[in-house]
């Protein structure tokens, strides 16, 4: 069973080492984009044209299951993308963890890219899912641009921005952007002792193997990861090494291009 990924940067690297443990004999493609990076500021109509050429690649692999690891491709393409691909082929993207955060906190934060922060749609999800807690966003700049490029010292100026402008009474963080819970640890050390952290990558890694279940057909594979660099066939980025996601994906077995 082939399984493709999709997004601009490493925020797919959470998500992906989530599948590489919990089934490891599937077969992965990473499909990176960072001619086009980072998608967050594009405008929509290019996301979509982006996402779809994308999956049409994949297609063209043998994928037969789609994720969108990556807020901006899930609340720009999913739709297009799954009417592209047809039922056939699942498509599974991907929701900021605001809901479970607010069930089981009275105050939460919602670190996000400064485009998701300001967005319409994280302002709908939090009254949505806000459940009556007090949910408020802040803008982590700079913190997934830092993370694409491996650099740690960066990142970490940038949670600690993040952190002072984090209410002091919160009991939990959502890690509204999927590149940040590469720095989870970092990220929980600079927090007050006790606040949660809540994030969807390992939602979405199970709902893609209930997804595949379904299909009733044969899913094992054999482990392999086929790296795709804005279409063009390559390895995951140097920086991807700074993460253990990275380092568990990049000692998989190449597929050979």
């Amino acid at each position: 069973m082939i399984v493709a990924l999709i997004d601009s940067g490493l925020g797919m690297l959470p998500t992906s080492a989530w599948l590489r443990k919990l089934r490891p004999e599937l077969d992965l493609i990473l499909a990176l984009d960072p001619d086009g990076a980072p998608w967050g500021p594009k405008p929509e109509q290019w996301v979509i044209d982006r996402v779809l050429a994308t999956a049409q690649r994949c297609l063209d692999r043998g994928a037969e299951v789609i994720v969108l690891p990556c807020n901006t491709a899930s609340v720009t393409a999913l739709d297009h993308v799954r009417e592209f691909v047809g039922p056939a082929v699942p498509v599974v993207g991907t929701v900021p963890a605001i809901k479970p955060a607010a069930a089981a906190c009275e105050s939460v934060a919602v670190w996000a890219t400064a485009a998701t922060t300001a967005s319409r749609y994280q302002a709908d999800l939090i009254e949505k899912f806000g459940n009556g807690s007090s949910v408020v966003g802040v803008a982590c700049h700079g913190l997934a641009e830092a993370i694409d490029r491996g650099e740690r010292d960066a990142a970490t100026a940038a949670i600690a921005s993040a952190v002072e402008r984090t209410p002091d009474d919160v009991g939990g963080v959502v890690l509204g952007c999927t590149h940040y819970p590469l720095m989870a640890d970092e990220i929980a050390a600079q927090l007050p002792a006790g606040v949660r952290l809540f994030d969807s990558a390992e939602a979405v890694a199970t709902q893609t193997l209930r997804r595949i279940d379904a299909l009733n057909r044969p899913s094992a594979g054999e482990g392999t990861v086929e790296v795709f660099l804005s279409g063009r066939p390559g390895r995951l980025p140097a920086s991807a090494e700074a993460f253990p996601a990275g380092q568990l994906l990049s000692a998989g077995r190449s597929q050979p291009s």
